[in-house]
């Protein structure tokens, strides 16, 4: 089966095919982090215009580059949730229209679910079940897998995600947008030691996450050095180095707990965040202690992508899941209410 998929949740625009047999022929993604820098964030009306521009000559560059006719194309993913309404909308009423026109089914997809699923893309692919770490600018979550929409929410966020409080921190402490790749690369030169901040939730147990408090901690932090006159580069870097570490550190041990709790020994790590070197390497060493396995997509896959969306739609389309034709989108969408298809779609890489 040959998928297009696409990705329009926030703000990057992602085209890519898939087929069940050959694997990823093609993906293309636009980010639009330049247009919404000036504003320190995502504006979301600007958001769904740039991926009205964007999103048809992505889809002509995908079936150019794969050298693929619409007459091969099987089937159309694209995110229906959770995201940006208007952005969401934007890629369902294409997918809808596009499938419609070509006589093809249309599946919206779970955002998250995509991501979970990045790594499945990789060479060597995690084998279920196991444990997932979801950790993006709007979820932080664990989740114990055991097929493909057979989800068990074990622990997730009770305020900001951390992918949030690392952009949020960033912008306290004069840094630019995207926040979590400013800090990581000012982290680089920070000084270990000259500040330890808290890990947030660590000292009780459960696997759920809060992350406002730390924020919290860093902007104290950063106005006493202000106050005392120190707000160098460097106070900068070490102020980065000990904030990292605190969500690092605070990701691991939960982790750790997580796999404790249900006996697993496989640790997938997947969103935004889990492109940070910091946090992968924290998780390699605890899995190589443990003696287990810890999986993620290559770089360019960890953020939103429209391959993991492909992939994911494929598994589910060759399970003879689709939808209507009616256009629906939703700004929150619970994972674990999503149906299982594993059984049904074995057949697909």
């Amino acid at each position: 089966m040959l998928v297009l998929g696409l990705e329009t949740s926030c703000d990057e625009t992602g085209v890519a095919l898939y087929d069940s047999e050959r694997g990823l022929l093609a993906d293309a993604l636009f980010s639009q982090i330049d247009l919404h820098r000036i504003y320190g964030g995502v504006v979301p009306e600007l958001a769904s215009r740039d991926h009205v521009k964007r999103l048809l000559p992505l889809i002509r560059q995908v079936l150019g580059e794969a050298g693929v006719a619409v007459a091969e194309i099987d089937g159309i993913a694209y995110t229906a949730g959770p995201g940006l309404v208007g952005a969401l909308l934007v890629g369902a009423s294409c997918a809808q229209a596009l499938a419609l026109a070509w006589d093809v089914p249309a599946l919206g997809v779970h955002h998250m679910e995509g991501h979970l699923l990045a790594p499945m893309l990789e060479e060597t692919p995690p084998q279920f079940p196991f444990v997932a770490l979801l950790v993006s600018g709007g979820h932080t979550q664990l989740v114990r897998v055991d097929g493909i929409g057979r989800y068990q929410l074990l622990g997730e966020s009770l305020d900001d995600a951390a992918g949030e409080a690392f952009d949020k921190t960033a912008k306290m402490i004069g840094l630019g947008y995207p926040g979590g790749p400013e800090i990581a690369r000012l982290a680089e030169r920070g000084t270990p030691g000259r500040f330890v901040f808290p890990r947030p939730m660590t000292d009780r147990p459960g696997l759920d996450f809060s992350f406002s408090g730390l924020k919290t901690f860093t902007l104290n932090t950063w106005q006493q050095c202000q106050a005392a006159g120190d707000d160098s580069e460097q106070t900068r870097c070490d102020i980065a180095l000990a904030f990292q570490q605190a969500v690092v550190e605070t990701l691991t041990i939960k982790c750790r707990r997580a796999l404790k709790q249900t006996g697993l020994n496989s640790l997938v790590i997947a969103g935004g965040v889990s492109a940070n070197r910091a946090l992968r390497q924290a998780l390699e060493a605890m899995l190589g202690e443990l003696k287990g396995s810890v999986f993620y997509a290559r770089p360019a896959f960890c953020t939103d992508n429209g391959a993991m969306i492909a992939y994911a739609g494929c598994r589910r389309l060759l399970a003879g899941q689709h939808d209507g034709p009616e256009i629906g989108v939703r700004a929150r969408w619970p994972m674990e209410s999503l149906p299982s298809c594993e059984p049904q779609a074995a057949s697909c890489k």
